[in-house]
């Protein structure tokens, strides 16, 4: 017979006995030790983030993400700018809003140049040109913030129900949301406020009826896919009524992409502001400053005096991209799917 013990190990070695073999370390002891290390490709399909070993909430993330990002810094300074201007006009503008008071140096043929007094000159109309954008700038403010929490109030609540009861609930609510959205929204709002009257209300409302559909649908469409998530069938398994799961798990969690759709309404509201003051469906008050309206008395000046009509149209333009840049950034910072 032959022998089959290892010829490397002593004769007087007991295989079957107990050695001090070292014990493997504890899972939850190694990582906090840090004797595990996270592999690299984790980080890499990460995208790069570190994860929070303390969890990280989602508001927090995207504001992290939102600092590191140029577009969103770009568009935060510009709507920055444009709040801090609409709100301290008084103090900023040299002058009172429609003031005629150098009337007698406009001639039908030309304007005064600039001067100190006057940095962007004077309008048809006698007023300080500079005057009359910072003044603008209010008018719209108030009028697109107004407009698109009208909405957003309006499209919460035909999106809430929809999403929350479904049925027959949901079919008659988006009947309503497709209807709205087949008229196109600068059309609906020009009827609305042809309806309404000139008057500053009559503006909001047109312009909010137009988004409401938008934020209906979409927060609809958000509170669906939340339904479906396992965190929604454990609540509805431990017993939980449809009005708490909906209202404190659903709701909250559908919420981030119909805020990021009115920040980027926003843009929308304030062109429209000047779409429908230059239709002349704005303010009636001409003592009100408001940049469409500026547009229209430029008209006839454009190839004598072609920046009455350039400084308006270019704060409308900035603006707008202001909102758009940071409405933008803010979708990519809460959607992983979007982000680059």
């Amino acid at each position: 017979m032959t022998d089959d013990r290892n010829p490397n190990l002593p004769d007087d070695t007991d295989i079957t006995d107990d050695t001090d073999v070292p014990e493997a370390p504890d899972l939850a002891v190694a990582t906090s030790v840090g004797m595990l290390e996270r592999p690299p490709l984790l980080e890499e399909a990460m995208g790069g983030d570190e994860i929070d070993e303390e969890g990280t909430s989602l508001w927090k993330g995207a504001l992290q993400r939102l600092v590191r990002n140029p577009s969103a810094i770009i568009g935060a300074v510009i709507v920055a700018l444009f709040v801090l201007i609409a709100v301290f006009a008084p103090v900023l503008a040299p002058y009172e809003p429609a003031g005629s008071q150098w009337i007698d140096q406009i001639t039908p043929y030309s304007l005064p140049p600039f001067s100190p007094e006057h940095p962007l000159g004077l309008d048809p109309f006698g007023s300080d040109l500079l005057t009359q954008l910072i003044f603008g700038a209010r008018q719209s403010l108030i009028i697109g913030v107004v407009s698109t929490l009208l909405g957003l109030i309006g499209g919460a609540i035909l999106g809430g129900l929809a999403g929350a009861f479904g049925g027959w609930v949901d079919v008659t609510v988006m009947r309503l949301v497709d209807i709205l959205l087949s008229i196109p929204s600068l059309l609906l709002a020009v009827s609305v406020a042809a309806v309404m009257g000139r008057q500053p209300l009559a503006i909001m409302v047109a312009i909010a009826t137009a988004q409401v559909p938008i934020f209906a649908r979409l927060l609809r469409g958000s509170m669906m896919a939340e339904t479906r998530k396992d965190y929604v069938l454990a609540s509805w398994s431990l017993g939980l009524r449809r009005r708490t799961i909906t209202m404190s798990h659903v709701l909250p969690n559908s919420l981030g992409p119909v805020l990021v759709q009115a920040t980027l309404t926003l843009a929308t509201a304030i062109i429209e502001v000047a779409a429908l003051s230059y239709l002349g469906l704005g303010e009636a008050d001409p003592a009100v400053a408001e940049w469409g309206r500026m547009l229209v008395k430029a008209q006839d000046r454009l190839q004598s005096a072609p920046w009455l009509t350039f400084f308006p149209g270019l704060c409308i333009a900035v603006t707008a991209l202001g909102f758009t840049l940071l409405g933008e950034s803010l979708r990519e910072a809460l959607d992983p799917k979007s982000r680059r």
